[in-house]
């Protein structure tokens, strides 16, 4: 399972995140492993099963 970049940056700057979205967007790869990234998730409390894209590869 994998999440899209877009889809973290876009739960942030629906919360009004902005500076930490453009830090996302330049610093994380297109597809962000969760386990690899569960203790940068959970500081951005962000939830993967709710980033998670259904067609993620």
């Amino acid at each position: 399972m994998r999440i899209a970049r877009d889809r973290i940056v876009t739960a942030l700057r629906d919360r009004g995140q902005v500076a930490r979205a453009a830090w996302v967007e330049r610093e994380l790869p297109e597809w962000v492993d969760p386990a690899k990234h569960s203790g940068l998730l959970a500081t951005l409390n962000l939830n993967p099963a709710d980033l998670v894209d259904a067609s993620s590869p």
